[in-house]
């Protein structure tokens, strides 16, 4: 906490926000990375059979007179990562009202570096598998950042990293998120159901009356997002989405009012805190220990150098940084924005290579691209490789260009 507390532009409240946040992020980083280790030995070792079946264990649920039934994994992609996706949304209506995307001369930077780091690896991509139309579903696989896996590497770094990167490198994810959740909408959506998507507008107008209203109660928001999922579920949007929706209708504190906002009760703040650890310490490592079992018995270097597997890893590994920093220089030269406090380029640098850990939203997005099992370890593989590479190389230059800073700084 007393590193935090040298960023003076924000808030007592976001403050306390921001510590938390890096110390789940952080710990939950480095729980993620050893879930990946976990599921890789599994699917490379004589458990292989006994991790396939776990997989694809039948579950089924019953919520009212609808019955769902659905292997493990499903429900670990469609409905766990609904809650990972509800807590990201909280984390970006924080952010923007009381938070660091709340000030205009904050978000410069994390916005057009975000930006940026979204376009220039698509676009490689695209340069890489522009001329097979299955391979180009997955363009966006490395636009994303993973800032668990990205906070747990810096955690490793101890007081090296000043907290003007952490913030940076959380806004720019943040940023990301929202980039992410924007694609999955309008991408990977398909056969859509009007009557489905109808009842999801009813309950998502319901949430909004409630919030109108005044209604701090978590209970009717919680159950409306229950019935917004099953509706998105069915409607041919990806169920995730409907985790979205809920979290940007859960009130915050209201600036309108004469409370002091250090101290009013914020329903938003309180489903955040409560759910934060179960994301950060179970959902993200289970659906990492799910989706990351690549087997590696059959793969061969051609396979490692195909164009799909390349495309990922140019996009993060190269893509990522050059994006990222490409557009912080170009800023400071204009005189738009400057590097954060305690940063010089050679930060930058370090951290445009950890943006390059895309794991999480990487592997979801391509397990939405992918119906070819062919193809979805194609770009496991090359997520797996893009984001060790970043790690390994971010963590190498910023061990070798960031200074070791005593305690109070």
């Amino acid at each position: 906490m007393s590193e935090i507390t040298s960023s003076p532009r924000l808030t007592r409240r976001a403050l306390r926000a921001l510590s938390e946040f890096f110390r789940l992020e952080a710990a939950g980083g480095i729980v993620l990375i050893g879930a990946a280790v976990l599921a890789l030995i599994a699917a490379n070792s004589p458990l292989h059979e006994a991790y396939e079946a776990f997989r694809q264990i039948p579950v089924q649920v019953r919520i009212g007179a609808l019955d769902i039934s659905k292997p493990l994994l499903l429900w670990i992609n469609d409905g766990l990562m609904a809650i990972f996706f509800l807590v990201v949304a909280l984390e970006i209506k924080r952010e923007a009202l009381s938070g660091q995307l709340a000030e205009r001369s904050q978000l410069v930077l994390p916005l057009l570096c975000a930006c940026a780091g979204v376009i220039v690896p698509a676009l490689l991509f695209y340069a890489l598998n522009a001329g097979d139309a299955a391979s180009m579903r997955g363009w966006a696989v490395p636009t994303a950042t993973d800032i668990a896996f990205a906070l747990g590497v810096l955690a490793l770094l101890g007081s090296r990293v000043p907290v003007a990167m952490k913030l940076l490198l959380s806004t720019i994810a943040v940023v990301d998120d929202l980039m992410a959740i924007l694609i999955i909408a309008f991408f990977y959506s398909h056969g859509m159901s009007v009557t489905a998507l109808v009842w999801a507008a009813v309950a998502l107008a319901a949430m909004w009356l409630l919030n109108r209203r005044g209604v701090k109660s978590l209970g009717p928001y919680l159950a409306l997002g229950v019935v917004l999922w099953v509706c998105v579920l069915k409607s041919g949007v990806h169920a995730t989405l409907a985790g979205v929706a809920t979290g940007l209708m859960i009130p915050h504190i209201d600036k309108r009012n004469n409370i002091d906002d250090a101290h009013e009760h914020s329903p938003l703040e309180t489903l955040e805190h409560a759910l934060h650890p179960w994301v950060a310490y179970a959902i993200l490592p289970l659906f990492a220990f799910v989706n990351a079992g690549l087997s590696l018995s059959g793969v061969k270097l051609e396979d490692a150098t195909a164009a799909l597997p390349m495309g990922i890893v140019l996009g993060l590994v190269v893509g990522k940084p050059v994006g990222i920093v490409g557009a912080a220089l170009l800023m400071r030269a204009l005189g738009w924005a400057r590097f954060p406090n305690g940063m010089d380029l050679r930060a930058m640098i370090g951290l445009g290579l950890m943006c390059g850990i895309g794991f999480t939203m990487s592997l979801f997005i391509a397990s939405l691209a992918y119906q070819d099992p062919a193809l979805y370890e194609e770009a496991v593989l090359g997520i797996l490789a893009a984001s060790l590479l970043s790690a390994v190389i971010g963590f190498g230059w910023l061990r070798a260009v960031l200074p070791v800073r005593g305690a109070q700084d």
